[in-house]
């Protein structure tokens, strides 16, 4: 597994396009602590009337990147430091912490808006596909960082809901 891994990460940076450069290097530098997310929670928790969006938003990227992080100190995978575009990160490799954060965010974001939700998970993939491309992750750090965000954020939208079913009913006298 380990070895098709680094064949895909190998045949993604040899078919790199000069051009997309740019692009993929900008993702990541938005990506960067979930911070686009965040942006956009804001946005949208201002424009909704919804501040629990933006602390939902924030609790999923803290907790995601904080996973991610025990996670590479945890499995201590060495990034692919030969091919990488953009500035050089220094620490190991899986799970994806960008990958983490975007899905996490992308599906607390998407769970108050439904027809949001392919642009989301459009950036969400995009941002995790532009470690690959920039050379930072192999796909499987990239795939775990993803289902970690999606986990995390399915357990704090259970953990909401089951919040909301246990508070008193307020009562009128």
């Amino acid at each position: 597994m380990i070895s098709i891994d680094k064949h895909v990460e190998h045949f993604i940076v040899a078919h790199r396009t000069g051009w997309l450069d740019w692009f993929f290097i900008g993702l990541s530098r938005v990506g960067t602590l979930g911070l686009i997310w965040i942006v956009i929670g804001a946005v949208l928790a201002l424009l909704w009337r919804r501040p629990w969006l933006l602390v939902g938003v924030v609790a999923a990227d803290a907790l995601a990147d904080l996973l991610a992080g025990l996670g590479k100190d945890i499995v201590q995978r060495h990034r692919p430091f030969v091919t990488q575009l953009g500035a050089k990160t220094n620490t190991h490799s899986f799970p994806s912490g960008h990958s983490a954060t975007s899905f996490a965010c992308a599906t607390i974001l998407s769970s108050a808006s439904p027809r949001l939700r392919p642009p989301l998970y459009l950036l969400a993939a995009l941002i995790a596909f532009s470690r690959l491309y920039n050379g930072d992750h192999f796909p499987l750090d990239v795939l775990a960082g993803a289902v970690l965000g999606l986990l995390v954020a399915t357990a704090l939208l259970r953990l909401a809901v089951i919040r909301r079913r246990s508070r008193p009913a307020l009562r009128q006298d």
